[in-house]
């Protein structure tokens, strides 16, 4: 296997900061049918629904690829600890926020609690072929359907995404299919360095400084603008909305 290539790639910030935008284009939507300047509940129909899981796949395949990326030739513990408390932590802050904002739609197990729990997950397949690694994400993707297809409804977590339970929220991406979006990423960086694509990838970048830095840099602080870029959209939508529109 091609050796991981030290300090940070590019093209993954580059990555990350595409799917900022969309999230932010999405959550800008959400908070304007929230105060009805767009049609209530587009956000969560049709193609904007479809988007939303778009976005949300891309963060956690973009998680995948990282964990291979810095724990593939060896997990080092410390670090994958300190980052999974800061993503827990993250992911409590928003249940918290959400409950306190709309109690009966609070985030139980977003997209943050999602990411937590697949990267634990993701642990057993670090050292794993990556072919292994994407037959176990076709099985974490498979599963809800073939429960749907059988009429099984076990009294399981809800978080799990296997049960028949539903339970109102803003935002919900379950075990069962989302950790098959994660192992997805992490298998195909598996692959991409058995064929030795990680040197490429990581030598590639944007020309010229200042168009560089500004796809980077979103994409470095990617856990921090996804914290604070709701409330700032949610207030400017509310100001506009209600005192300048």
């Amino acid at each position: 296997m091609q050796a991981i290539p030290r300090g940070r790639i590019a093209a993954i910030d580059y990555a990350r900061t595409v799917a900022l935008l969309g999230m932010a284009v999405y959550h800008f939507t959400y908070d304007l049918t929230v105060f009805g300047a767009l049609p209530p509940g587009m956000a969560s129909q049709g193609m904007w629904r479809e988007f939303a899981r778009l976005v949300a796949g891309s963060f956690l395949a973009l998680a995948g690829v990282s964990l291979f990326l810095a724990h593939g030739e060896g997990l080092r513990l410390r670090p994958f600890l300190r980052r999974l408390a800061l993503v827990g932590l993250a992911a409590g802050a928003v249940s918290l926020a959400t409950w306190v904002m709309m109690p009966d739609f609070f985030v139980f197990f977003g997209i943050l609690h999602s990411i937590a729990v697949s990267s634990v997950i993701g642990l057993a397949f670090l050292r794993a072929p990556g072919v292994v690694t994407l037959l176990a994400a076709a099985l974490f993707l498979a599963l809800p359907a073939v429960f749907r297809a059988y009429g099984l409804s076990p009294d399981w977590p809800v978080w799990l995404g296997l049960s028949g339970l539903n339970r109102p929220t803003m935002d919900f991406e379950p075990v069962f299919p989302w950790t098959g979006v994660f192992l997805t990423g992490l298998g195909a960086a598996q692959l991409t360095a058995r064929l030795g694509g990680l040197d490429a990838l990581s030598r590639w970048r944007l020309r010229g400084g200042r168009v560089h830095a500004a796809m980077a840099w979103p994409g470095r602080h990617s856990l921090a603008i996804y914290l604070i870029h709701q409330p700032v959209l949610f207030g400017a939508v509310y100001v506009w909305v209600n005192f300048i529109r």
